[in-house]
């Protein structure tokens, strides 16, 4: 049986809502990034058999498959499929999963998973809300789904995640400012190999390069942190704040999955091998904790523990996920997300999967660690997880 590997791994500095990437399109960022990750892998798109990309909010400029749209883009030879998917905040993490099975199974050589989300030019929910006005996602549920679930919105999880395990308003702003210091530490020290450089404009309206995250402070106000109010419960009830959550993003990411032994015939060294694969569903209401059975089910299947793991990476939606999820495993918070999270970074949803993978693989390579583990909660209560090994 083949075995699928990463060949390389890239993503674009994420932009916060409405800020540098706000006039690139999202279909236009994600042929950059496919451009950038070729280049970087010295293939010939010629090679590439398909793309899979995860995008959320199917809507909008990032309607009619963005995947396919995204190849023809880039330039990439008319013969290369694409296609795209929905598992909300896992999307690209399940098209790097896809990819790999892909490979796995014989079906394929090279495979790129990808993911793009501008929730600047597609806002969240413009899929749901069919772009009508005082429309919410909610009202366009099937109210059948209200008789069998309690679903409600997942800030509000947030805060059903936090008082089930005694998580408090402090312990969810000094995670936060703990990921805007560890990202930024990041930034100055210059160690985000997998970043691509993408042309922007400046609040000026001026052309300029984007080539850091322009969502991490290196200046945390600590004073307007805790003043902040609490968004989804009145003040003093809740913990969930604009400074504690993921910042709304613009981004895209790319991965290169090949099969290990034509890799090889064709000159290409791989970055890291799959260990394990895995997708949970969860209970839909707290709907933030499947990361925690994901985690114990990859573990499993990878035959490893806890302890073999050099580098966490786990997606910052709410601090409370992350907190409940070390708390709940055992986890060292020094192996958590080591270059800052998207409470610090943003999160482009679509994209943020693929993003995640691409950052834990240069933190692999820089610390010289062997064994990295990914893992994201989703909406209606779901999480995916990856263990990779650096080879």
């Amino acid at each position: 049986m083949p075995e699928a590997v990463i060949l390389e791994a890239v993503r674009t500095p994420f932009g916060r809502r409405g800020g540098a990437l706000r006039e690139v399109r999202p279909d236009s960022l994600l042929a950059h990034t496919l451009k950038a990750l070729v280049d970087r892998a010295g293939i010939d798109p010629d090679k590439i058999e398909d793309v899979v990309n995860g995008t959320v909010t199917l809507a909008g400029e990032q309607a009619a498959n963005p995947g396919r749209l995204g190849v023809l883009l880039a330039g990439f030879p008319v013969k290369i499929p694409g296609v795209s998917l929905n598992r909300m905040c896992g999307s690209s993490q399940q098209a790097v999963h896809f990819a790999a099975q892909a490979v796995a199974s014989g079906d394929m050589d090279y495979v790129i998973a990808s993911g793009v989300e501008s929730m600047t030019r597609a806002p969240m929910f413009l899929d749901i809300s069919l772009g009508r006005e005082g429309v919410s996602g909610f009202d366009t549920l099937n109210p059948e789904l209200f008789e069998k679930h309690e679903l409600i919105h997942q800030g509000e999880s947030a805060e059903r995640v936090a008082e089930k395990w005694g998580i408090s308003r402090r312990d969810v702003d000094e995670f936060a400012k703990a990921s805007h210091r560890k990202a930024y530490a990041a930034q100055r020290a210059g160690l985000n190999r997998e970043l691509v450089a993408i042309e922007g404009v400046s609040p000026e309206a001026r052309s300029m390069t984007l080539e850091i995250d322009e969502g991490v402070r290196g200046v945390i106000d600590e004073e307007k942190m805790r003043t902040l109010k609490t968004v989804f419960r009145p003040a003093g009830n809740g913990v969930v704040t604009a400074g504690n959550a993921s910042q709304i993003s613009d981004g895209a990411s790319a991965v290169l999955v090949g099969n290990r032994e034509r890799a090889a015939a064709d000159g290409f060294k791989p970055r890291a091998r799959f260990r394990a694969r895995v997708v949970v569903g969860s209970d839909p209401m707290l709907q933030l904790t499947g990361v925690i059975p994901a985690t114990q089910l990859a573990l499993k299947k990878a035959g490893l523990t806890l302890q073999d793991i050099d580098w966490f990476e786990i997606n910052e939606a709410f601090a409370s996920v992350v907190l409940s999820w070390a708390a709940e495993l055992g986890v060292d918070l020094d192996k958590v997300n080591q270059w800052g999270g998207a409470i610090a970074h943003g999160h482009p949803l679509g994209a943020t999967g693929g993003g995640l993978m691409a950052k834990m693989l240069s933190g692999l390579e820089k610390t010289g660690g062997q064994f990295g583990l990914q893992t994201m909660c989703i909406g209606h209560g779901q999480a995916t997880c990856t263990i990779v090994e650096r080879v």
